[in-house]
């Protein structure tokens, strides 16, 4: 299974927006600039999260989007797959027992891709947008105090 640019820049997407709309909304020009995204591909990425409630948008002078609901009760997985549809790494009728495959009865291989799509499904179902706000928060807070120690060491040296 390979993401496309939707899962991508919509996760981004929902990490900077959870990042920076705690007080107020935010524009999608501003994610757009940080994230790199065009405004017009976030425009319809966000159309499909505010669909499924994942955004809210107000209009007006100080309007923008904020997340739907808290980070810590949005999953990755619900973000992928508003964005992407099924998550199935393979799509075995096998696995469904739904009478379609022949021979599923004495096939093997069907655990092979059941396993690999219930991984998938427990890795995303269970790493919550929250997680990976807290963990972008302190991986920059970490820059930020590298980057002081070292202009602190520059301003020594000169």
């Amino acid at each position: 299974m390979k993401l496309s640019t939707r899962a991508r820049y919509g996760l981004k997407a929902l990490i900077d927006l959870g990042l920076h709309s705690e007080n107020e909304a935010v524009s999608l020009q501003s994610i757009a600039e940080r994230q790199d995204i065009s405004t017009s591909y976030l425009e319809q990425l966000m159309a499909m999260l505010k669909k499924a409630g994942l955004v809210k948008s107000s209009r007006g002078a100080y309007g923008g989007y904020q997340l739907g609901k808290p980070a810590d009760e949005i999953s990755v997985g619900e973000v992928l797959r508003v964005l992407e549809g099924s998550l199935e790494a393979a799509a075995c009728p096998g696995i469904e027992n739904d009478g379609t495959c022949h021979g599923s009865d004495v096939c093997v291989a069907k655990l092979v891709w059941k396993r690999i799509n219930d991984s998938i499904t427990s890795a995303v179902d269970t790493l919550m947008l929250g997680q990976l706000i807290d963990e972008s928060r302190r991986v920059h807070e970490e820059k930020m105090e590298s980057l002081n120690t070292k202009e602190m060491v520059s301003d020594i040296l000169k």
